[in-house]
């Protein structure tokens, strides 16, 4: 059924063999600085890479601050904490997301509620957010308490799902006006621009990942960014172990977190930083490719482009099928081809250890569950 779409992929990628959904790239100075940075016997979370990497993200992504940690649910698991989100207190995020963002909710005794997504970004959508709170909510002291659970809602984290922003202009002046900490989850976005601003650096904190699969990385990683000096200092304080500063005394003022980024990682973060740009034009040009041949199949296969007053970073490349039967027809016959396609993420709400949280009104984020699949979109060689 899909013999046509499946050669096209083949033929982007000039093979016919395994094609991953996204592979890293390793064509600059990574193994140069992986060498200085064994050379120098600093391989754990003091060295220069990490200074350097902190400074370089902080630079590209035009912030004061960037912190790097081990992860980037470390990361959103630190900014969490220093936005004093604490037990009882309720997060409002999406449905469409990694679970890990849900997770560190949870590790903060926290407990989330869903608000659904636009069809167009796959992030959180700001006329219901909007609606949700106007109906459910009531402004006391300067917070925002539930009328249902009677609990304070703390924080908002939309996610800029697979590289594409989402409408976060709009989703931070909503939070502002209802007293709430406004957290990004830029994990895949990094080097996409919302009306040429980059993404992670509308809210009070931001937050990017490194791992694998991402548009560059380390293997892990990940790094908050944020203009507030005070919360940046926070961050670093509690992301390595809480320890305050001693020539040789070993003391910690609070519980901390061994969340630090190993100057190993921040070396090959470093190096791929400086690739980024290239990494965007090349991924950008896969998406062309992409957009003009579904603009042309003969089939209701949508694929999924950039608003207007977006630049995506194209991270992962996504199709919207007609229903559910033509997506798994779609990923059988590409699985069996060789080429790695995945469906969107279980809605965050239907996994067992959120079933019980608060939704309003999923229909979009149920529509796209059934009918999304990202595509391979690696940098092309």
């Amino acid at each position: 059924m899909f013999k046509d779409v499946i050669s096209f992929i083949q033929n982007t990628y000039k093979t016919t063999g395994f094609i991953p959904l996204h592979e890293p790239r390793f064509i600059g100075n990574e193994k140069k600085y992986l060498t200085e940075c064994i050379d120098s016997t600093y391989v754990s979370s003091v060295g220069k890479f990490v200074d350097k990497c902190e400074e370089n993200i902080a630079r590209y992504t035009v912030v004061n601050n960037a912190v790097a940690t081990s992860s980037g649910t470390s990361a959103l698991h630190i900014a969490l904490l220093i936005a004093n989100v604490t037990k009882s207190d309720e997060v409002i995020t999406q449905p469409i997301t990694f679970v890990a963002t849900c997770n560190t909710i949870h590790y903060c005794g926290a407990k989330p509620i869903f608000i659904d997504v636009d069809k167009d970004t796959m992030g959180l959508s700001p006329l219901a957010l909007e609606a949700f709170l106007e109906k459910n909510t009531t402004i006391k002291g300067q917070q925002c308490v539930n009328n249902d659970t009677g609990n304070i809602i703390k924080a908002c984290v939309p996610i800029h799902a697979f590289g594409h922003p989402c409408r976060i202009d709009k989703i931070k002046d909503i939070c502002d006006q209802y007293h709430i900490i406004l957290i990004e989850d830029a994990a895949e976005s990094l080097g996409s621009l919302y009306k040429n601003k980059h993404t992670g650096t509308f809210g009070q904190m931001g937050v990017i990942s490194f791992n694998g699969n991402k548009i560059i990385t380390a293997g892990g990683g990940g790094c908050i960014v944020t203009n507030d000096e005070i919360l940046a200092k926070k961050a670093k304080h509690l992301s390595t172990t809480a320890k305050v500063k001693h020539k040789w005394k070993f003391s910690h003022n609070m519980i901390g977190y061994n969340y630090r980024m190993p100057n190993i990682n921040a070396a090959l973060v470093v190096a791929q930083l400086e690739q980024l740009d290239a990494f965007l034009k090349s991924k950008r040009l896969v998406a062309e490719k992409y957009k003009e041949y579904f603009r042309n199949y003969d089939s209701k296969i949508e694929f999924v482009s950039e608003l207007k007053e977006s630049k995506s970073n194209y991270w992962l490349n996504s199709l919207i099928f007609q229903d559910t039967q033509q997506r798994n027809i779609f990923l059988n016959e590409s699985h069996s081809n060789g080429i790695m396609t995945r469906p969107i993420w279980t809605l965050m709400n239907k996994l067992p250890m959120f079933k019980d949280s608060q939704c309003v009104n999923l229909k979009n984020s149920e529509w796209l569950e059934g009918r999304v699949v990202n595509i391979p979109s690696s940098v092309m060689l």
